[in-house]
C-alpha cells in the first residue's frame, strides 16, 4: 500500500513564530532588486506611472501603421506580380472594386448617377484609373475596378470617407454601395477590442477575489498588469512607426501581455503572502518573494520571449513581427513584476488582507493535499484519464484544412461583406462567388520556342476544358510583347477548398502541359494565388519553428532544473496540449460546432498562419505553468532528497495559484472571441483551449501522476553533463 504524503503544516490564521529578518540568497540578484523595490516603493511606482504616460504619448505621437499585406519574393506569385507590374503596369497596380446595387430598378435607369461617381472616383488623390461599369445579367447589380499609384495600407482609414464622398451622387440616386477587393486594407476599421478587454479584466478581479479572498490582493495584480501592458502596447506602437506590424498585432499583444501580466503578479503575491503569514516582514517577504518566485516568472517570460521571436526561423517577416510584437509586451509586463510588484507589495505590506472577504489561507491547503495524496497513490490511473482527453480533444486535428477566412466571414452589415454578396448572388461575366477571387495567369514568353499566336490558342484550349473555372478572359499580350495574361473566375469562393485545388491543377498539370516544348513559363498571381503561396510556405517552415521551439525549450529546462526526463516529459506534453487546442479549433471553426456563438454565420478554414502563431504561444505559455509548478517542486527536492514527498509538496502548493491563473487567462482569452476579427477569434479561443487544458489536464493530472511513477529518475542527468551545464534557478 503507498505511503501517505506527509505535508507541511501551514497556518491559515494568524502569524506564526518571527523567523529570521533576512536570507542570505533573497539579499542576492533578483532578491536584492525586489527589496530594493519594496524599500523604495513610491519612488519606483512613480516612475511606472511616468513610463507609462511616456510610452502612450510616444505612441499617440508616432501614429503607426499597421498592414496585413504580404511578400513572398521567389514564390510564382510574387514572380507573376513582378512581370506584370514590368510589362503591363496599368494591370499590376493596387486596386479594389467599387459595387453598386439597386432593389428596384436597373443601374441603368440612373446612368447619370453613375456616370458622375464615376468621375468624382477618378478625381480622388492616388486614383490612376477607373474601368468602365461592369453590369449584371439582372441590371441590378454593377460594379468598376479602381487602381491606385499607392498601396492601400498606405491610404489609411481615413481615406474611406474620400470614398463615401466620391460615391455620393450614386447612393443619393438611391444605389446602395459597397466595397470590395484590396479596399478591404483601406475600409476595414482596425478592431476596437476595448470592450473584450473590459470584460477579460472584470472576469479576472472576480477570480482575484476569490483566490485571494482580499480586495486589495485582487485589485493588486490586475493594476500592476495593467500598467505594464499599458507601456508594452504603447512601445508597440513607437516601434510600429519604422517596422509595420499586422493589424490584429496589437491585439495579440494586449491579449498575451495582460495574460502573463496578471498571471506573474498572482504567484508572486502568492508567495509573498505565504511569507507574510509565515512571520516574515514586509520589505524581506518581498525580497525572498522576487528571489524565488521571481526567478521562476524571469524563466517563464525567457520562455515565452524564446517561443515568439522564433516565429522569425519561418522566413516571413509578417509573421515574425507578430511575433515581435507579443515579446515587447511580455517582456515589458515581465520587467513590471520584477519591480513594480515587490514596490507594490512594499507599500502595501500586511494591510494586503485588510479588506478581506474571508480569512487569509497559505499556499498548501487540506483539500490541495488530500488531491496530490491522491494522485500519489493512483498514479497509473489519472494518467490513463489524462492521455484519453487529450486524446480525444487532439481527433478533428487530422481534417485540418488550412487557408485564408475571405470577405464572407466578415460582420454582416460590413461594407466589405456586403460586396462580396452582391458579387457572388449575381449572375453573369465577372460575377458569382468565384467574382471575389479571381485569379491572374501570367506567360511569360520573353524566351519563347514557339509563336506566341501557338502559345495563345494552346492555352484558351486548355483554359476552356479545365473543370472548376467559370469564365475566363481573353488571353492578352503585353505592348512590349513579353508577357500573356489572362483573368480566371473560378466556379467556387476564395475561401473554398475547391479553389485551391484548382490552383494546384492549373500549376501543377493544366499550364505545364499547355505549354510543354513552348519555352514559355505560366505563374499564377493575384490574392488568391499568392494566399495559396503563403499558405504552402508556411506549411513548409511549420517543422523548422516547432524544432528550433522544442529544442531550446529542452535546452533551458535542463539546465535550470538539471535532468534529462523533466524536459523531454515537458516537451511531449507540451505538444500534446498544442495538438488538443488544433482539434477544437477545427471542430468549432471548420467544422462549424458553436461557431454562431462566435458570430461566424459559415465555417471557415484554419487561417494559414494560425498554427504557426498558436504553436509558438502555446508553448510559450505552456511553459510558465511548467516552470512554476517544476520550480516549487524541484525546491523541495533538493532540500529533502524525496521525490514523492517533492512532488505532493510541490503539486499542494501551486495547485490552487496555477488554477486561478489558468482561469483568469482564460477568461482575459475568450474575451477577446468577441472580436470582430475571425483570426483574432481563432488565436483567443485556440489559446483558452490551451490554457485551461494545460492547467488543469497537464499541469495538475499529467505532470504529477508521471513524476510519481518515474520517481527519482526525474532527477538524472550524467555527471559530465551536469558539470559542463551553466548554472541557472527558477
Amino acid at each position: 500500500m503507498a505511503r501517505p504524503l506527509q505535508h507541511p503544516s501551514t497556518p491559515s490564521g494568524a502569524h506564526t513564530a518571527t523567523r529570521p529578518a533576512t536570507d542570505f540568497a533573497a539579499a542576492r540578484g533578483l532578491g536584492r532588486l525586489g527589496g530594493f523595490c519594496a524599500r523604495h516603493a513610491t519612488a519606483v511606482i512613480v516612475a511606472w506611472l511616468l513610463v507609462l504616460v511616456a510610452a502612450l504619448a510616444g505612441r499617440h505621437l508616432a501614429a503607426p501603421t499597421f498592414s496585413d499585406q504580404v511578400s513572398l519574393p521567389g514564390t510564382a506569385s510574387h514572380t507573376g506580380a513582378d512581370l506584370l507590374a514590368t510589362s503591363m503596369p496599368e494591370a499590376g497596380r493596387p486596386g479594389g472594386k467599387v459595387v453598386f446595387h439597386t432593389n428596384s430598378g436597373a443601374i441603368a435607369d440612373q446612368r447619370s448617377a453613375l456616370e458622375r461617381t464615376l468621375a468624382d472616383l477618378r478625381d480622388l488623390p492616388h486614383v490612376t484609373a477607373v474601368s468602365a461599369p461592369v453590369t449584371s445579367v439582372d441590371g441590378r447589380t454593377a460594379y468598376t475596378a479602381v487602381s491606385f499609384d499607392e498601396q492601400l495600407k498606405n491610404l489609411g482609414h481615413d481615406y474611406t470617407g474620400r470614398l463615401d464622398k466620391a460615391t455620393g451622387p450614386a447612393r443619393a440616386a438611391g444605389f446602395g454601395v459597397a466595397y470590395g477587393g484590396d479596399l478591404d486594407q483601406v475600409v476595414r476599421a482596425r478592431a476596437d477590442d476595448k470592450l473584450s478587454e473590459g470584460v477579460g479584466l472584470v472576469t479576472a478581479l472576480v477570480i482575484l477575489l476569490l483566490a485571494f479572498g482580499s480586495v486589495l490582493a485582487a485589485l493588486l495584480p490586475l493594476v500592476t498588469a495593467l500598467i505594464g501592458v499599458g507601456v508594452g502596447l504603447g512601445i508597440v506602437g513607437i516601434v510600429a512607426t519604422t517596422c509595420s506590424f499586422a493589424t490584429s498585432a496589437t491585439t495579440l499583444a494586449s491579449m498575451i501581455g495582460l495574460g502573463v501580466g496578471i498571471d506573474y503578479a498572482l504567484f508572486l503575491t502568492t508567495r509573498f503572502r505565504q511569507d507574510l503569514i509565515d512571520g516574515r516582514d514586509p520589505a524581506d517577504a518581498a525580497a525572498r518573494t522576487a528571489h524565488t518566485s521571481g526567478r521562476a516568472v524571469l524563466v517563464a517570460a525567457f520562455t515565452v520571449a524564446v517561443a515568439m521571436l522564433s516565429l522569425y526561423a519561418c522566413g516571413l517577416t509578417f509573421i515574425g513581427k507578430i511575433g515581435l510584437a507579443a515579446t515587447l509586451a511580455v517582456v515589458v509586463t515581465a520587467a513590471a513584476a520584477l519591480t513594480l510588484v515587490p514596490a507594490a507589495l512594499g507599500l502595501v505590506g500586511r494591510r494586503i488582507d485588510r479588506f478581506g472577504l474571508r480569512r487569509p489561507v497559505g499556499e498548501g491547503t487540506d483539500g490541495q493535499n488530500r488531491y496530490a495524496d491522491l494522485v500519489a497513490r493512483r498514479p497509473w490511473t489519472f494518467l490513463a484519464v489524462g492521455v484519453a482527453v487529450l486524446g480525444v480533444c487532439s481527433l478533428p486535428l487530422l481534417s485540418m484544412r488550412l487557408g485564408h477566412v475571405d470577405a464572407g466571414a466578415d460582420r454582416p452589415g460590413s461594407s466589405t461583406r456586403t460586396a462580396y454578396d452582391w458579387l457572388a448572388h449575381a449572375d453573369g461575366q465577372g460575377f458569382g462567388v468565384g467574382a471575389n477571387g479571381p485569379i491572374v495567369t501570367v506567360v511569360d514568353v520573353g524566351g519563347a520556342r514557339s509563336p506566341v499566336d501557338r502559345i495563345t490558342a494552346d492555352l484558351t484550349t486548355a483554359l476552356r476544358t479545365i473543370p472548376g473555372v467559370a469564365a475566363f478572359t481573353p488571353v492578352k499580350a503585353s505592348a512590349d510583347g513579353r508577357i500573356l495574361v489572362t483573368t480566371l473566375t473560378p466556379t467556387t469562393g476564395p475561401q473554398d477548398a475547391a479553389t485551391g485545388d484548382l490552383l494546384a491543377t492549373l500549376s501543377g498539370r493544366t499550364l505545364p502541359k499547355a505549354l510543354h516544348g513552348t519555352g514559355a513559363k505560366a505563374y499564377l498571381t493575384g490574392t488568391v494565388a499568392g494566399q495559396a503561396d503563403f499558405r504552402d510556405t508556411v506549411g513548409e517552415r511549420l517543422p523548422v519553428v516547432i524544432g528550433i521551439v522544442l529544442v531550446l525549450a529542452f535546452l533551458l529546462l535542463m539546465t535550470v532544473f538539471r535532468s534529462l526526463v523533466i524536459p523531454f516529459k515537458a516537451v511531449v506534453l507540451n505538444l500534446c496540449t498544442t495538438a488538443a487546442s488544433y482539434g477544437v479549433l477545427v471542430a468549432v471553426f471548420q467544422w462549424g460546432w458553436g461557431d454562431s456563438l462566435l458570430g461566424l454565420s459559415e465555417p471557415v478554414p484554419i487561417e494559414s498562419y494560425v498554427p504557426m502563431m498558436m504553436f509558438a504561444i502555446v508553448f510559450g505559455l505552456s511553459m510558465d505553468y511548467e516552470v512554476f509548478l517544476l520550480s516549487r517542486i524541484s525546491e523541495a527536492w533538493h532540500r529533502t532528497g524525496d521525490n514523492r514527498l517533492a512532488v505532493g509538496e510541490g503539486l499542494s502548493a501551486t495547485a490552487r495559484v496555477i488554477s486561478a491563473a489558468a482561469f483568469i487567462m482564460t477568461a482575459v482569452f475568450l474575451s477577446f472571441t468577441a472580436s470582430p476579427t475571425v483570426v483574432v477569434k481563432m488565436l483567443a479561443l485556440g489559446l483558452a483551449i490551451s490554457v485551461i487544458v494545460d492547467a488543469t489536464v497537464v499541469r495538475l493530472i499529467l505532470v504529477p501522476s508521471a513524476m510519481f511513477l518515474m520517481g527519482r529518475a526525474n532527477w538524472w542527468i550524467p555527471r559530465r553533463l551536469d558539470r559542463v551545464l551553466p548554472r541557472l534557478h527558477a
